[in-house]
């Protein structure tokens, strides 16, 4: 346990299967949160009940509301806690950065009394490749969702590759899961122009690839035993998975 690293699926649906949770995940270190990735509404309530807390450190990976919902929540809970405030730290996509003032910041009163900036609660850290994270360096990667520049991965190396939501991006794993990292990826029975559909991995991915890929964002869970019954691993709401140890991590 001393340095055990695991995934654990805050919720594993799509914006519409309330019921599978929102996509959502930590990443845990020695049995703690270590970090969280994405902020939606049912995802905060599960990690809350996990872990009778709220997150003290998240990286976002695109600013749709199944994803970003929770940010109220988490706002009031950091700022009316002084142990808190202003030490949750948001690493932001600087690209994205834009996008979340729009959808969670510019209302005129963070608070109805005022004096108080929706930031305050926070220690956002615009990040651009790549970021450091408690002396761990992870990497940043844009993905193929609705518009350019606006939704992107993540890569702990060695150990986690998380997509979010996109279209297949073959030549981006190619680059960001070259090691052999546990892979989860957006994908439902069907595709559209903005998500994964099975058939598309299945076409775009070597087969190889395609068996480290832990399939989450999917419709139903009707959705997800039809993806288990073709042979695929597809996350589940709960769930608690095994990461080998990142890249480079010094021992001791």
């Amino acid at each position: 346990m001393q340095d055990e690293w695991r995934l654990r699926l805050h919720g594993v649906g799509n914006a519409s299967a309330v019921e599978l949770g929102s996509a959502m995940a930590t990443i845990e270190r020695a049995g703690q949160p270590w970090l969280t990735i994405d902020c939606g509404g049912e995802g905060l309530t599960a990690f809350e009940r996990d872990y009778r807390a709220m997150p003290r450190a998240l990286f976002m990976t695109h600013a749709h509301m199944d994803h970003i919902a929770g940010f109220e929540r988490l706002f009031v809970s950091s700022w009316f806690d002084p142990e808190r405030r202003g030490e949750v730290r948001l690493y932001v996509p600087v690209t994205l950065l834009p996008l979340l003032q729009q959808r969670l910041a510019s209302y005129p009163n963070a608070l109805a009394e005022g004096g108080v900036n929706f930031w305050d609660a926070f220690r956002v850290v615009p990040v651009a490749d790549h970021f450091w994270h408690d002396r761990i360096r992870l990497e940043v990667f844009p993905v193929r969702h609705h518009w350019p520049d606006t939704a992107f991965g993540l890569r702990l190396p060695g150990s986690l590759v998380w997509t979010g939501d996109t279209r297949p991006i073959p030549e981006m794993l190619a680059k960001f899961a070259d090691a052999d990292e546990l892979i989860a990826h957006d994908c439902a029975l069907h595709g559209n122009p903005s998500h994964s559909g099975i058939d598309d991995l299945e076409r775009e991915y070597p087969r190889d690839l395609l068996a480290r890929c832990l399939l989450y964002h999917y419709a139903s869970a009707e959705e997800g035993d039809a993806l288990a019954q073709r042979g695929h691993r597809i996350g589940l709401p709960g769930e608690l998975i095994e990461l080998r140890p990142p890249i480079g991590l010094a021992s001791g």
